[in-house]
């Protein structure tokens, strides 16, 4: 091989160094985790956290939690874009080269009156950080700082996703419509777990959480006395009938091995004992895995909806509510990631820590995220053996164990390292010729 060749073939070699070097990484989870578990920092996470507890805000409304978000990226000295989606901050570590591996974590509470009584208690009336969106923020904010202070080691950029409105708002969505994807090679993101065991993790590769809809129907008769009921069209008769037929939807018409879902959670209508109400109103959610079950479970309940209140004589308006609770896809973990993060997590948590699970039926934005790029969502476990047992989330009962906070860090900040590391460019060496020059 000639001289130049030699140069040639050592200059491409030092590019892939990062590549040839990989077993050089396997030390970040660990270093990464002791770091999170540093007083100092796990402090920080838990005065945040508390911070956005005590100041719940509800979708595309995360006015104050978006300014807190900045102002603590400002004072570790990490650049981001604001506004995205209303309250939405997208910050950015590392080269500002490719590749770009994006973490995200959600913003918003729920409209619940928080029952719990502790000194960090929701002090908003009627709101409640009731799934975890805070310890969420908490935990990407303290990656945040584990790799802005470790950001000569990132061989890339790593995007920092604070969301609003995942609580049934399609803030996910509306993010991507305003570019927090750009130039983004794949996402990673997390849930707590209240019955997981802490420092443990759960996920699958392919579906993981259901797709879901809502939907509310206004079934329309005739009011007038309930003692003649010959002279009304009864709309309470007909919604309850409405209500049996739906539940046929899947135990008659779906495939037993295709999960879906169709539940009916809403019923208005009347207020006396004595009088039929003009109209009721119904509402409530479907849940499948695939999209063609998900499209087919919309027409049949549009159909069974119209169709029974026909039935008995009445009119019935069904409203999807596709602006104000944007359909969800499936979320479905792609299989390379899956196979990475099982590594990584098992470095940070150890083997045994690292666990698969079956598919819920619940629902996340995430997927959104998921439909366009590779993506990743795993559950992380809060629940110490030797405490009382979390509530699950939507409780107005929900805690936090705030020793997840570090485990979560480590993890986002793990993920998102290693993946710069692992998942560098493609090179291509010059072809060889066939003889030396002379």
């Amino acid at each position: 091989m000639s001289w130049f060749n030699w140069v040639s073939l050592g200059f491409f070699l030092y590019l892939l160094s990062p590549i040839l070097s990989l077993n050089g990484s396997s030390d970040i989870p660990s270093r990464f985790l002791n770091y999170a578990k540093k007083e100092e920092l796990f402090d920080w996470m838990v005065g945040v956290r508390r911070k956005i507890h005590e100041n719940p805000e509800l979708g595309y409304e995360e006015f104050e939690t978006s300014k807190l978000i900045r102002a603590e990226l400002d004072k570790i000295g990490v650049k981001y874009k604001h506004p995205l989606s209303v309250t939405g901050v997208v910050g950015f570590i590392g080269s500002g080269e490719p590749p770009f591996v994006a973490v995200r974590a959600d913003m918003d509470a729920l409209a619940m009156q928080e029952m719990v009584e502790w000194e960090y208690k929701s002090k908003v009336p009627g709101k409640m950080h009731a799934c975890g969106h805070d310890s969420h923020v908490a935990m990407l904010l303290g990656a945040a700082k584990i790799l802005q202070d470790h950001r000569e080691e990132l061989k890339g950029t790593v995007v920092l996703i604070f969301q609003p409105a995942e609580e049934g708002g399609g803030g996910a969505k509306k993010m991507i419509d305003e570019g927090a994807l750009e130039n983004v090679n794949a996402i990673f993101g997390l849930h707590v777990a209240n019955k997981l065991p802490i420092g443990e993790v759960a996920s699958r590769h392919g579906p993981l959480l259901a797709g879901s809809g809502f939907f509310e129907a206004v079934i329309s008769g005739k009011g007038g006395h309930a003692a003649i009921p010959q002279h009304s069209i009864d709309p309470i008769l007909a919604a309850s009938n409405v209500i049996v037929s739906l539940q046929h939807l899947v135990s008659r018409e779906a495939d037993p091995l295709d999960s879906q879902v169709v539940t009916v959670a809403k019923f208005q209508g009347g207020g006396a004992f004595n009088v039929i109400p003009d109209s009721v109103t119904i509402g409530g959610t479907f849940r499948a895995f695939l999209k063609e079950s998900f499209m087919q479970l919309r027409q049949r309940i549009e159909e069974v909806v119209t169709g029974q209140a026909a039935v008995q004589r009445c009119k019935a308006v069904i409203n999807f509510l596709e602006n104000e609770k944007p359909f969800f896809p499936p979320t479905i973990n792609d299989k390379n990631l899956h196979d990475y993060f099982r590594v990584v997590a098992s470095d940070v948590l150890g083997t045994d820590k690292v666990k698969d699970m079956q598919p819920l039926m619940g629902s996340e934005d995430f997927a959104f995220y998921q439909e366009k790029i590779p993506g990743y969502f795993f559950f992380l476990g809060m629940q110490n053996e030797t405490r009382k047992q979390l509530q699950s989330p939507h409780s107005p009962y929900f805690e936090i164990n705030e020793d997840v906070l570090p485990y979560g860090a480590a993890l986002h900040a793990s993920l998102a390292a290693r993946y710069l590391l692992e998942f560098q460019p493609q090179v291509t060496l010059p072809e060889e010729n066939d003889h030396d020059e002379l």
